[in-house]
């Protein structure tokens, strides 16, 4: 592919994934098969679609700071450590995995990513409504966001609706600390799991640069265009996308 070609088609992407991570989620539907199409290998795409996405994480969580300040420390700095663990763990798995099997594998966590963004909102009701069940369910809550941030250093896909899904269940009844809960914790266990890809020489910096800047541009008119873009209408385009690019990764294998 030609250069100035693959830079556009990038930038394109990453602005797009700022734009749709402010509004509705999944920018990652479109930053990683970008740098697969323009000849970034799988598992360093993926590496490198984490690190360009990964800014967006960090202004979500100080939205939130008043929701964060009013939780015990101690539960805060247990649970951050819980993510990092999780994240590096998740990440260092990538990066054993061959990259034929990796690539092999790429649909399906693809289709599952779509289809846990497609089923965000029941998954989400079903939480409220078993949020009765919480105080039984709190045992599991430190071991579950310890498998949820494995997955998400691994592949990022869905994991905001994973981590929600989690609080919600095992008894967090507050809306607003249930995102600043998954905001936090996505900021740990992203940038731990870039930090380990950076540590290893898994991220094409050329393109991942180039795609931080544009996904961060992406988020700030995202936020301003918020209150203005449908959600609805960019759910269905997130799932949209999502199931083309399953279906292209599944005929590319």
């Amino acid at each position: 592919m030609d250069p100035l070609v693959s830079a556009l088609l990038l930038v394109a992407a990453a602005f797009a994934a700022g734009v749709l991570n402010a509004v509705a989620g999944g920018g990652s539907f479109l930053t990683f098969p970008a740098l697969v199409f323009t000849g970034v290998p799988p598992i360093v795409a993926n590496a490198t679609s984490a690190l360009a996405v990964s800014p967006g994480y960090l202004g979500s969580t100080l939205g939130f700071r008043p929701e964060l300040r009013a939780l015990p420390m101690t539960r805060l700095r247990r649970e951050m450590l819980i993510a990092a663990v999780g994240g590096v763990a998740g990440a260092l798995l990538l990066l054993v995995t061959p990259a034929k099997v990796f690539s092999g594998i790429v649909p399906w966590l693809l289709l599952f990513a779509t289809v846990l963004f497609a089923a965000g909102p029941a998954i989400a009701r079903r939480a409220r409504a078993g949020a009765a069940d919480g105080p039984g369910l709190a045992r599991w809550r430190e071991p579950g966001l310890l498998a949820v941030a494995i997955y998400g250093g691994y592949f990022n896909g869905g994991l905001g609706i994973l981590l929600m899904a989690l609080y919600t269940l095992t008894g967090e009844g507050r809306i607003h600390t249930v995102n600043a809960l998954k905001n936090l914790n996505s900021l740990v266990l992203s940038w731990l799991s870039v930090a380990a890809f950076v540590i290893a020489g898994a991220i094409a910096w050329k393109e991942g640069l180039l795609m931080m800047v544009a996904a961060t541009a992406g988020g700030f008119f995202g936020a301003r265009w918020s209150k203005r873009l449908p959600a609805q209408a960019v759910r269905i385009g997130v799932i949209v996308t999502g199931l083309v690019m399953t279906a292209l990764f599944f005929w590319r294998g």
